[in-house]
């Protein structure tokens, strides 16, 4: 089943998402439902919260040949080095702009089969984990903008909030 994403505007996306308290068939048809909206929607991640479901769970495929099903991800390390690349949002569709965020990550979550997983990310996986994270805790990669980024797309993502009301959420 593939979802509708929710657009900028959407409460969901502001909402910080609940932990999973029991990884079940439900919670993995939510996700393997997650992998297939993201690669319908060319993502290289999906969190729920941009499906409508406020769990803590996300998915990333950078083609690496290894999906990640992300629950209950936790960060135990962020390097000091900071890399500043563009990012885009399959809930802000049309905006693309450079975010800075740690080079390098370690994170500690559990797979859709109960397993523990603890992986050292960097470049892109590093980003997505970042960036899927966020998303858990209703941020935004636009809420990361500095504020001249902010004002040049301000006008964007006011049109894209209408759009999104418009729709009746």
């Amino acid at each position: 089943m593939v979802y509708d994403i929710r657009t900028y505007g959407d409460p969901v996306l502001r909402k910080e998402a609940l932990p999973v308290e029991d990884i079940n068939d439900e919670i993995r048809e939510i996700i393997d439902s997650m992998v297939e909206s993201m690669h319908e929607a060319g993502g290289v991640g999906l969190a729920a919260p941009q499906v409508g479901i406020s769990k803590r769970i996300f998915v990333i495929d950078v083609e690496d040949g290894n999906i990640r099903k992300v629950i209950n991800p936790e960060f135990l390390e962020f390097s000091k080095e900071m890399v500043e690349h563009e990012e885009g949002c399959l809930s802000v569709p049309g905006i693309y702009k450079k975010v800075k965020r740690p080079e390098r990550v370690k994170i500690r979550y559990t797979n859709e089969n109960g397993e523990e997983i603890i992986e050292e990310a960097e470049g892109l996986l590093s980003r997505a984990f970042q960036h899927e994270a966020d998303h858990l805790d209703a941020t935004l990669f636009v809420d990361k903008l500095s504020p001249v980024a902010k004002r040049m797309v301000s006008k964007k993502l006011q049109a894209l909030k209408k759009e999104t009301e418009k729709k009746g959420l």
